[in-house]
């Protein structure tokens, strides 16, 4: 790779866990940096050393205020600034979206090194379906606001990945398994290093072993998607047909019901003329 030779932003994923894992064109963006703008200097200081560098490094959230972000702005416009997280894809439930967006609209150059990231590492060890995802990051922390948000989601027809710590890892599990229903689901945490850990089950298994265990480490929630709907029984159709027909003609009533259980409307149609004229005789 030839060196980044234009002043700008450089958004730098870093290692989840196993130092190893940091890309050699992150390396070397990071030894050109004349900034490199962290969330915690400690951590960032121990990746430096790992790749023998010495950097000014700043600590950078997106509580800084607008003067803050301008100087640093200034700064972006003259110089190789990387911006970094403790680990992983800088942004992703990190800090960063408030100065990337302020760099662009500024006209400032601004690209990604791309990289590791805990979300889609855990989708690819679940096991679980990964061709449709949505990431939700932390879960509020209440169990009314935490059910809340888990209803919003409980219809999506997708693999859901959340963020989580060991303190809270089976109050979200038992939560969502009563917003969620009993799906497949996994656990994964400290991925990459020694001692990383992938297990699987139902939402029911894993909030039961969870309960009272509090596991250390970065940890991540992967939920599959709800399982196909039981088709319902003849009798739910016609009491649905039933009700359908007091607010509506035949005809819509049938295809009202026919779209909502995915069934034939000449046959729930043919059904409510038969009623009627029983009706009638």
């Amino acid at each position: 790779m030839s060196a980044p030779a234009q002043s700008g932003l450089y958004i730098v994923a870093t290692p989840i866990g196993n130092l190893g894992d940091l890309s050699r064109r992150a390396e070397e963006t990071l030894k050109m940096a004349d900034l490199i703008l962290v969330e915690d200097t400690r951590v960032t200081g121990k990746l430096l050393n790992y790749i023998g560098k010495k950097s000014r490094m700043m600590v950078y959230n997106d509580h800084k205020s607008a003067t803050d972000r301008e100087s640093i702005l200034d700064a972006i416009r003259c110089k190789i600034v990387a911006l970094v997280s403790d680990a992983g894809t800088p942004l992703i439930s990190d800090p960063g979206y408030k100065l990337v967006r302020d760099a662009q609209a500024a006209g400032l150059y601004v690209t990604t090194i791309p990289g590791p990231s805990a979300a889609v590492a855990a989708l690819t060890l679940s096991g679980l379906p990964s061709d449709r995802f949505l990431f939700e990051g932390f879960l509020p922390s209440k169990t009314k606001a935490r059910a809340e948000a888990l209803d919003e989601l409980k219809g999506l027809n997708a693999s859901l990945i959340f963020y989580e710590n060991g303190s809270r890892l089976g109050a979200m599990l038992t939560d969502a398994l009563a917003v969620l229903g009993d799906r497949k689901a996994a656990v994964v945490r400290e991925i990459t290093k020694r001692f990383e850990e992938c297990v699987t089950g139902s939402l029911g298994e894993l909030a039961s072993r969870y309960e009272s265990e509090k596991p250390k480490g970065e940890i991540v929630v992967v939920i599959g998607p709800p399982g196909a709907p039981e088709a319902a029984s003849e009798e739910q159709i016609e009491a649905a047909l039933r009700e359908a027909l007091v607010r509506l003609p035949a005809s819509k009533a049938a295809g009202e019901v026919a779209r909502a259980f995915n069934t034939d409307r000449k046959t729930l149609y043919d059904l409510a003329n038969r009623w009627k004229g029983e009706g009638s005789s």
